[in-house]
């Protein structure tokens, strides 16, 4: 059973950027769904593949042979969805079937990642977020299937915000009462942490003591 970790956060806070020291770091494989740039030097040498289909990316997630894949842009598989198909639905029924089939595909892939995929897995699906009408912050998405019936934020038992805090870009662990942040109990000693997908991965299979990178069980060690 893989372990999905969900980050969201708006543009420009930092959700790609977290990425940077993925740089040269075979661990990480990276399916970049709207395939742009990376916004940092480097960014190319990442092993990626490019594509808003689903079917290719679960075939991507069980043949990419890093043990940490990265989901980037993965709102725009449910937008992608919608733009391509929404003009030939035409009405009545045929669009609460596109809105059906388009939560469908996003809750399934979410349902693959964690009963498919090997326990050495950490795939981290990376949405930007919206406020609904109360206030409340959430991941972005299309339609109410996936915010009323699914809560996309409550398939994840790990939810890192991206956002700038005193000028620098930071994860947030925890809730502020208005947003889906979390993260397990002792995980993460720090409200805010430095927004290194590195890290976070490294803490999380110590935490959750996962497979490493040399295939053996990573333990963190008890300080008296």
């Amino acid at each position: 059973m893989a372990v999905p970790i969900l980050i969201t956060g708006n543009s420009g806070a930092g959700k790609s950027a977290s990425l940077r020291n993925c740089v040269g770091n075979d661990n990480f494989n990276v399916i970049n769904v709207l395939g742009k740039p990376f916004p940092f030097r480097g960014g190319k040498s990442i092993k990626s593949g490019v594509t808003d289909d689903y079917n290719k990316v679960r075939s991507w997630l069980a043949k990419f042979p890093a043990q940490s894949i990265v989901i980037d842009d993965a709102g725009y598989l449910i937008t992608n969805m919608f733009m391509k198909n929404h003009a030939a639905t035409g009405g009545g029924n045929s669009v609460f079937t596109l809105y059906n089939n388009i939560g469908d595909q996003f809750w399934g892939l979410i349902e693959y990642i964690k009963n498919e995929l090997p326990e050495d897995k950490i795939v981290y699906i990376v949405m930007h977020e919206d406020t609904d009408d109360f206030g409340n912050i959430k991941p972005k998405t299309i339609g109410k299937l996936l915010d009323e019936k699914v809560n996309i934020a409550g398939l994840f038992t790990i939810v890192l915000r991206c956002v700038i805090s005193n000028g620098k870009h930071v994860f947030v662990t925890q809730s502020s009462g208005n947003d889906n942040a979390k993260s397990p109990i002792g995980l993460f000693t720090d409200f805010e942490i430095d927004n290194d997908l590195v890290v976070v991965d490294k803490a999380v299979r110590e935490y959750f003591e996962m497979p490493d990178a040399n295939n053996t069980k990573t333990k963190k060690e008890n300080k008296k």
